[in-house]
């Protein structure tokens, strides 16, 4: 039989490791049941960044790597002045009340599709960058999901009123 000498000891940090990733592991697997509006509420987000439609979603929470995947391409206006366009698969990074490194998500600036490169919560706004430029709007703008083709306006319902973005083209359309 093997001497005191011989038996393997597991050190003190590894055993700390191991606790810790026992005791995050609900923490990780609960996420698989939170939907993608809600991980958006998580990082200081209102849900109405996505549209409605949202198929499935994967997050790296160690990375914040994410991306959201929709069935087709979705596209709207809000107020007839402000256009956006998510492709099926939008990818980038999250961290609280910043999305940075956008990929898949427009704004129609003038008669041109640009991709929106990064959002920041700044207090009650939320700052939209799209390369040098960019705009600010009140985060009570996003507090509901728009739907694709229609926006706010399906239904019959309520058009929300939006102030004017002087950067964004009037004309429709995609």
């Amino acid at each position: 039989m093997g001497s005191a000498k011989n038996q393997r000891y597991i050190p003190l940090p590894a055993i700390l490791i191991i606790l810790i990733l026992i005791q995050s592991a609900p923490a990780i697997s609960s996420l698989n049941n939170r939907t993608a509006y809600e991980v958006l509420e998580d990082y200081n987000f209102p849900v109405g960044l996505l549209p409605k439609g949202v198929k499935h979603y994967d997050l790296n929470i160690i990375t914040g790597e994410f991306s959201v995947h929709f069935n087709h391409t979705c596209s709207f206006s809000l107020k007839s002045s402000y256009h956006l366009k998510y492709k099926p698969t939008i990818k980038g990074y999250i961290s609280n009340g910043k999305l940075f490194r956008l990929k898949g998500v427009y704004e129609r600036m003038f008669l041109v599709w640009v991709e929106i490169e990064g959002i920041i919560r700044s207090g009650d706004d939320l700052v939209f960058s799209v390369g040098v430029l960019s705009s600010v709007f009140p985060i009570d703008y996003f507090e509901e999901s728009p739907q694709c083709g229609c926006g706010f306006r399906c239904g019959g319902g309520q058009v929300r009123k939006l102030r004017t973005n002087p950067f964004v083209s009037p004309y429709e359309g995609s």
